[in-house]
């Protein structure tokens, strides 16, 4: 079976209400499935719309946006939201956890969407991501997690039903250099353990440099960044 996760894109445009400008434009891009895709630029380059548009959540005003050979702009909205949920893990900078329920429980958040009751193996695939990730305390409230508990957990929940894409908008800001390194080391490990492909939008060079691509958005364009040495 061939790996899913590939990504083109085809004369992407976006551009704010009211701007004369576009924000930014991508002529062209091709992304392996299986591979990985770092992209740095200055705050307010467009770094979190371009991952929005990745991700479905937003639209460009124009272009196409092919994963696996589906556009997802071309998707009404229902087809989107299970494109999403079938296809696409994502890791946010604020993590987006439900406070009131326990770690365990906003991991299993994914499955929610197929029934109420999990089956028992995915249960289990939660509770083995947790240990992963080295949360032991499943049971707290992620309201009573850590900033970097808490970025665990959204790790493991974007893992939950092994995508074959997962996304991470500025995965290790605001963590402290140990923390920084841990979660770097659990995204790109457990990403390339399952054979997904992993697109990283960072500002931190360190992270960066271990993906097999690094690009920068600046000045409106996508442009490659030379291979370090």
């Amino acid at each position: 079976m061939s790996a899913k996760g590939e990504l083109r894109l085809h004369e992407l445009r976006v551009r704010f209400a009211g701007q004369e400008h576009f924000l930014f434009t991508v002529p062209s891009l091709e992304v392996a499935a299986g591979s990985s895709l770092g992209i740095s630029g200055i705050s307010g380059a467009g770094k979190t719309t371009l991952f929005h548009c990745l991700a479905g959540i937003a639209k460009p005003n124009a272009g196409a946006i092919c994963w696996d050979g589906t556009d997802i702009c071309a998707l009404r909205d229902d087809a989107l939201g299970r494109w999403r949920h079938q296809n696409l893990g994502l890791v946010f900078q604020d993590f987006h956890l439900i406070d009131g329920l326990s770690a365990f429980d906003n991991v299993l958040l994914p499955a929610f969407f197929d029934s109420w009751r999990p089956a028992l193996s995915v249960r289990k695939r939660a509770c083995e991501l947790l240990d992963a990730v080295g949360v032991a305390t499943g049971e707290r409230l992620a309201a009573l997690l850590s900033r970097g508990e808490r970025q665990r957990v959204a790790l493991a929940r974007a893992l939950l039903l092994q995508p074959g894409i997962v996304m991470a908008d500025e995965p290790t800001a605001s963590l402290d250099p140990e923390h920084r390194r841990q979660i770097g080391d659990l995204l790109i490990e457990l990403v390339r353990s399952q054979g997904a492909t992993l697109i990283v939008i960072s500002h931190e060079h360190e992270l960066l440099a271990r993906l097999d691509r690094r690009m920068s958005l600046r000045d409106g364009q996508l442009q490659m960044e030379p291979a370090q040495t």
